[in-house]
C-alpha cells in the first residue's frame, strides 16, 4: 500500500510516517521543500508521479495566533493548499485524509461536539481549516477528515515540553477556563489507522475524557513526581490574540475505540521522553 504525506517533516507527520513505515505501507515523505501544496502544478505532478492509494495531509499553517495577522498565507496554505491536494487525490481515486482541529467549533456547547455538530470557528485558524474540509468533502468521494485538539508529540514545540521547561518558575499560572482532549500524536495515528478501515466521512480522533490546560499541567507534574507552585486561572490573564473556544470537547466513540483515555496516553509518552 502506497502512502504519500504532506508536512512529513512536522510534529504529527514524522511520527506518522515512522508508524506506517513499520506497519508496511510504502511511505513517499514530502514537505515544503519537495511538495509546496500552494502551488496546483507541483502538487499534480508530485502525486500523479508517486500515485499512492492514500494522502495524509499533515501540511498546514498552525500558528493560531500569528494567523490573525497573516489571514491571507494561512488561507493559502490551509484552504487553497488543501483544495489543490484533494482535486488531485480525485484524479487518482486515491483516499484523502485531511487532519483538522477542534477549533472549527465555537465552544458555545457544554456537551462534547459530535461530528455532525454545526461548525463555527472563533477565529482564522479554525476558519480555514474548515474551509480546508470543505474543500476535500466537494472533491473527493473517498475521504476521511479526522478532526484532532491538543496536539503533543516528541518531535515538535508542545504544551507538555512547555510545562516542564517552566517547572521551576516561582510561581507557574495555567488557564483552568479551557476545555479540551489533550491527544499525544500516536493516538491520532492509531485512530487514523482505525479509521481507514470504517467508512468514508468526519471522525473525532482525539483523546478519551477532557481536561483543561491547568489540569492537564498538574497531571504531567504529578505523573513526574515534580513539586511545581502551580496556580489556576483564567483566560482573561492571557490574552492572545486569536480568541479560543472555552469548551472545545469533542466527542470519542466508545464503540469504535478510536483512542484511549488521556491520562493513559500522557503516561506512555511521559516515560518515552524519560528514557
Amino acid at each position: 500500500m502506497k502512502m504519500l504525506v504532506t508536512g512529513a517533516n512536522g510534529m504529527l507527520g514524522q511520527d506518522l510516517c515512522l508508524y506506517f513505515e513499520k506497519i508496511g505501507y510504502d511511505v513517499l515523505k514530502t514537505d515544503f521543500d519537495t511538495l509546496d501544496v500552494c502551488d496546483e502544478e507541483t502538487t499534480k505532478e508530485v502525486i500523479l508521479s508517486y500515485k499512492p492509494d492514500i494522502i495524509v495531509h499533515c501540511a498546514a499553517y498552525t500558528n493560531v495566533d500569528k494567523a490573525e495577522d497573516d489571514i491571507e498565507l494561512a488561507q493559502k496554505i490551509n484552504t487553497l493548499g488543501t483544495k489543490n491536494v484533494a482535486k488531485t487525490a480525485k484524479e487518482i481515486n486515491a483516499v484523502m485524509v485531511y487532519i483538522s482541529t477542534d477549533y472549527v467549533f465555537d465552544g458555545a456547547k457544554n456537551t462534547p461536539y459530535l461530528p455532525t455538530d454545526k461548525p463555527n470557528p472563533v477565529n482564522v485558524y479554525g476558519k480555514t481549516k474548515l474551509e480546508g474540509e470543505l474543500e476535500v468533502q466537494k472533491y473527493c468521494e473517498k475521504f476521511y477528515i479526522a478532526r484532532t485538539s491538543w496536539l503533543y508529540g516528541y518531535k515538535g514545540k508542545n504544551f507538555v515540553e512547555t510545562m516542564l521547561s517552566l517547572k521551576d518558575k516561582d510561581v507557574l499560572k495555567v488557564v483552568n477556563d479551557q476545555k479540551g482532549c489533550p491527544t499525544w500524536t500516536m493516538e491520532l495515528i492509531k485512530g487514523i489507522e482505525k479509521i481507514l478501515k470504517l467508512p468514508y466521512g468526519i471522525y473525532h480522533v482525539c483523546a478519551s475524557n477532557s481536561t483543561t490546560w491547568y489540569e492537564f499541567a498538574f497531571e504531567i507534574f504529578k505523573q513526574l513526581n515534580l513539586k511545581v507552585n502551580l496556580v489556576p486561572c483564567s483566560t482573561d490573564e492571557f490574552p492572545t490574540k486569536a480568541k479560543r473556544p472555552s469548551y472545545s470537547v469533542m466527542i470519542n466513540d466508545k464503540e469504535l475505540n478510536l483512542t484511549r483515555d488521556w491520562k493513559i496516553a500522557l503516561g506512555d509518552y511521559l516515560k518515552l521522553i524519560s528514557l
